[in-house]
């Protein structure tokens, strides 16, 4: 019997190819999942542990959820465990370390050779893990780095059942294009759920040549304010600093007010951002600001959190 112990495999095959059990249980092999092994000097990314998830399903079985966000790229915190989908009941499977979902109908895609959810598709699966602003985050990166429309993803989630639906839903109504990062999405989020009205992302100013000059976070044309989010990737080199900042002073000259904000300005004080951006949209007579910022916020960014 071929057993390619580079690629993951169940130890009772293992065992049946002739491999010593002894062998099997020493440094030679790496133990992944219970009863699933690989060649130890195999590296164990994201792709080996979903074809780990996998090794003991039925051919229709896909890898779902967390385990093919990881694959994909997408940007998500920490999940523990593997996730595995089945189209029905009859194929799901008790597994030590894997969680097993079952959705008749879906239409798995392939990276690398491994059925996987398709981006639509985990993004109503990660509705199940993820709050509300985390997965508008990967909403925004799957329409920015994978070229998903916002439209497919509200369609995607138009029929998710329960209260992962409802939440993928919510979601999916706050995605936005052309956003660069996902401190750029938390901070649009914490401003719209303050109830400051919804700024214009990435917001571009060509010269008369039709050449893009500027480019701004966020922004109210109407009152001629920006919101920038200035991360420590943004200060790596001096020279980037320093055109940053006269790059905003430029701004300044012409009648527009920039206000930068930092990782603690979301995380740790995320009230004094919101503070500062609804006095400034005050002052300057944004239409449909209300008088005080909604508390909505609150419960997304607790704020005192280690952002470092």
């Amino acid at each position: 019997m071929d057993l390619d112990t580079r690629r993951p495999f169940p130890r009772w095959r293992g065992l049946r190819a002739g491999i010593p059990r002894a062998t099997l249980d020493g440094p030679g092999y790496r133990r992944l999942l219970h009863g699933v092994l690989v060649d130890s000097d195999v590296a164990v990314t994201p792709t080996i542990r979903a074809q780990a998830a996998l090794v003991c399903f039925f051919a229709h079985a896909f890898a779902s959820h967390s385990s093919v966000a990881r694959m994909w790229g997408v940007p998500v915190p920490p999940l523990p465990g593997e996730h595995v989908t089945v189209p029905t009941v009859g194929e799901r499977l008790r597994r030590q370390g894997v969680t097993v979902h079952v959705r008749p109908g879906a239409v798995p895609v392939s990276i690398d050779g491994v059925l996987v959810s398709s981006l639509p598709d985990l993004f109503v699966e990660l509705a199940e893990l993820l709050p509300l602003v985390e997965l508008v985050v990967v909403g925004d990166w799957m329409v920015r780095r994978k070229g998903v429309t916002p439209a497919r993803l509200v369609r995607a989630a138009s029929g998710a059942p329960g209260v992962a639906g409802r939440l993928a839903r919510q979601a999916a109504a706050h995605v936005r294009k052309d956003v660069d990062s996902p401190m750029e999405s938390r901070l649009r989020m914490l401003l719209v759920l303050a109830g400051i009205p919804e700024p214009t992302v990435n917001l571009t100013i060509r010269d008369v040549d039709g050449q893009p000059v500027r480019r701004f976070d966020l922004s109210w044309p109407g009152a001629r304010v920006i919101v920038e989010y200035d991360g420590r990737h943004h200060v790596e080199r001096v020279e980037q600093w320093e055109a940053d900042l006269t790059r905003r002073d430029a701004i300044d000259d012409t009648g527009w007010r920039i206000l930068v904000v930092v990782a603690s300005g979301v995380y740790k004080d995320p009230a004094r951002t919101v503070g500062r951006v609804h006095s400034v949209l005050r002052a300057r007579g944004l239409p449909g600001l209300p008088l005080r910022p909604r508390e909505d916020w609150r419960a997304h960014f607790p704020g005192q959190a280690d952002y470092l």
